[in-house]
């Protein structure tokens, strides 16, 4: 995923499915300086990571 793309979904009212190599994650925050998101693994609020936006993939329903 581009940065560009993860800040539309983060910034979005919609729900969107996004995944960290098999977790479905959340985007909790996008720092386009350095390319990264903050994100909340699962259901889990407790666990967070911080990943280059790279890694995230968006999954087309």
């Amino acid at each position: 995923m581009n940065i560009e793309r993860a800040k539309e979904i983060y910034e979005s009212s919609d729900t969107y499915a996004v995944q960290l190599e098999n977790d479905s994650v959340w985007i909790e925050n996008v720092d386009e300086a350095n390319g990264m998101a903050t994100v909340t693994v699962g259901n889990n609020p407790v666990n967070t990571k911080t990943v280059s936006v790279d890694r995230l993939k968006e999954i087309k329903k």
